[in-house]
């Protein structure tokens, strides 16, 4: 099979290329699938899970990206819940080769049925931001209807989806960014927007639930704003910011069957949109992956025509 390849454990992206390599066999609790699109986040080559296994043995070259949507072709011992040619998404163990590739060998566990009414492209665009989003929300921010939610980055991939879950949930959604991100952000669902650059952020008054995606002096500031009770949510690793009267949880997303059933099927109702902003073929997969300028919205590698 054809496949994207890094060898720059140093986190460069000189050492990414388009080469053949064996097709992944399923073994126990494995599915193999054909992927038809696959997505990366622009930083996983400084991730320690990119060229180690569980066990800490080097495993370059590695196969990057954990997001995928594609056709299941073969069934491991002990697998459940899926066919041979079923249309299926979800995300892949950190720790093993990933999905910039033509085939996949990936945990049963791990993947929920896409509908056919439902792009693959769109599939794969949905997995990590909306698992992302609806963990921060529901299940570490505890998010009800009625409360409020800062959601930080709220035109980027992640706090679009957040803001649109969140708006969904009955909550009310503020959402930040530069000032060129306004109208994204509003049209993806947030009722109120701060520039960082030129408002103050301690303007918004208290809120129950920051959901950061930001980090460094922007998450030290946000624990000002929490309300008696509430809850500072970041996916940027730990944090030293706490709210005088809350708690602060960060987190890494996992894959979550369930949950990407309740996210596809928002997505069939026009309720849930996902942010793509660059679709490539396989053959332009290592540009796309050494591209300098920013990209507003998540790239998607489509692997199958």
């Amino acid at each position: 099979m054809r496949a994207i390849v890094a060898t720059d454990k140093a986190g460069g992206t000189t050492g990414v290329k388009l080469v053949e390599r064996p097709e992944p066999q399923a073994v126990i609790n494995d599915v193999v699938v054909q992927i038809h699109a696959g997505g990366f986040t622009g930083d996983e080559l400084t991730w320690p899970s990119t060229w180690i296994d569980r066990a800490g043995r080097d495993r370059t070259p590695s196969i990057p990206g954990h997001e995928l949507a594609g056709v299941v072709t073969a069934l491991g011992y002990g697998t459940t819940g899926l066919s041979i040619g079923q249309r299926v998404f979800g995300l892949t163990d950190w720790y093993r080769d990933g999905t910039l590739a033509e085939y996949v060998a990936v945990e049963a566990r791990n993947l929920a049925p896409l509908p056919g009414d439902v792009d693959f492209t769109v599939g794969a665009a949905l997995v990590m931001p909306g698992l992302t989003a609806w963990q921060g929300l529901f299940e570490h921010g505890c998010l009800k209807a009625g409360q409020s939610v800062l959601v930080h980055g709220a035109a980027g991939v992640v706090g679009s989806m957040a803001s649109q879950l969140a708006r969904e949930a009955g909550a009310y959604v503020i959402g930040t960014g530069r000032a060129g991100a306004r109208q994204t952000a509003l049209d993806f669902g947030a009722q109120e927007f701060v520039d960082l650059d030129n408002d103050a952020l301690e303007s918004v008054g208290e809120v129950d639930l920051v959901f950061d995606v930001i980090g460094g002096d922007i998450v030290k500031r946000s624990a000002g704003v929490i309300r008696a009770g509430g809850t500072l949510v970041t996916i940027t690793g730990p944090t030293e910011a706490r709210p005088a009267a809350g708690r602060a949880v960060d987190f890494v997303v996992e894959p979550d069957r369930a949950q990407l059933s309740e996210l596809v099927q928002r997505v069939r109702r026009g309720r849930l949109r996902t942010n793509i902003g660059n679709v490539a073929a396989l053959d332009d997969a290592v540009e796309a992956f050494n591209r300098t300028e920013r990209i507003s919205g998540k790239t998607i590698l489509r692997v199958r025509p």
